[in-house]
């Protein structure tokens, strides 16, 4: 037994010095970053400038790879099949946390997930054509009562917060819409501009358009109001109890090494602090939301355990 633990100690001895090693050599080719949404939206826009600021910082570029669709759960998808050497890294957007409750996995967000860090949060809100009849968010609730099921609004996709928000907000005023989605706010965009949606709740990526004149808003879904839309209440000034900004971060796949995580964390938590990251973010109404890796995992952990309630109350779970 003695010789056992001598021959363990030594390993680990030997061991250690292996480990700075290859810690302080991360990384040594480029690394990719997946994103669930499409190019030319909020998020691959900012995400974009965030690699840019991570690869120099890291001395190899962070290459952005847009999977969008399946409710943003694509990029968090690739890590299962992904090697664990930190050269694979995916957004994480809050959809993640309540896959397992209402499609079959075979895979576990929180287990099979190691947590990097958060990033930021969304600014949410709805949005019609600015020529609609329908002008206030009393005339939206008004004109759903009165065509059940035929008011239709677009979000970027299902399962996503804004289709689920919008869902919580139809349940709780009993109203019935008609939700169309699509793969991320590019897309959202040409429909609702195209008039073939009457409503497009999403990020603020939709500013463009209402400073253009094109679209108006009607509410937010924030704490309070955006600096940006100071006319436009927010949900809790129109009587429903509810704020949505849907954190996200960055994730890497299960057994990362712990010094590998460290260095992405370092990195791309400094690159969160670089002027271009927070110009890139208040475009959108979006501010750096900085979680460390174990305050970003009991996150991960907390909100798991909140969306089943949520997809609970509105009866979206799957068969058991």
């Amino acid at each position: 037994m003695r010789r056992r633990q001598l021959v363990q100690l030594a390993a680990a001895s030997l061991a250690a010095p292996a480990l700075t090693a290859r810690a302080q050599s991360f990384p040594v080719k480029p690394i990719k970053l997946v994103i669930a949404f499409p190019a030319g939206g909020p998020t691959d826009i900012t995400m974009r400038s965030l690699a840019d600021s991570a690869g120099k910082i890291l001395g190899q570029p962070v290459i952005v790879e847009n999977k969008p669709g399946a409710g943003g759960s694509l990029p968090a998808q690739a890590l299962q099949s992904a090697a664990a050497d930190g050269y694979t890294v995916a957004q994480i957007p809050l959809g993640v946390f309540r896959l397992p409750y209402t499609t079959k996995l075979n895979w576990d967000p929180i287990k099979d997930i190691a947590y990097v860090l958060n990033v930021t949060g969304y600014a949410f809100g709805l949005v019609v054509p600015v020529d609609s009849p329908i002008k206030t968010w009393a005339q939206f609730v008004a004109w759903a009562k009165a065509n059940p099921g035929k008011l239709s609004y677009g979000s970027t996709g299902t399962m996503t917060s804004p289709h689920l928000t919008m869902e919580l907000i139809a349940q709780q005023l009993g109203i019935e819409l008609l939700h169309v989605p699509y793969k991320g706010s590019a897309d959202l965009m040409q429909s609702i501009l195209g008039g073939q949606i009457m409503a497009a709740a999403d990020s603020t990526g939709f500013a463009p358009q209402v400073e253009a004149g094109k679209l108006r808003v009607l509410n937010t879904w924030g704490d309070q109001r955006l600096a940006r839309f100071p006319d436009a209440p927010t949900l809790k000034e129109l009587g429903l109890n509810l704020v949505q900004n849907s954190p996200f971060g960055v994730g890497a796949p299960r057994g990362t090494p712990p010094e590998v995580i460290r260095r992405l964390h370092d990195a791309f938590k400094k690159a969160m602090e670089e002027p271009s990251y927070v110009q890139a973010l208040g475009r959108y109404d979006m501010v750096p939301m900085y979680m460390s890796s174990e305050a970003y995992a009991r996150f991960a952990q907390d909100t798991f355990l909140r969306e089943k309630a949520l997809v609970d109350k509105l009866g979206l779970a799957k068969p058991s």
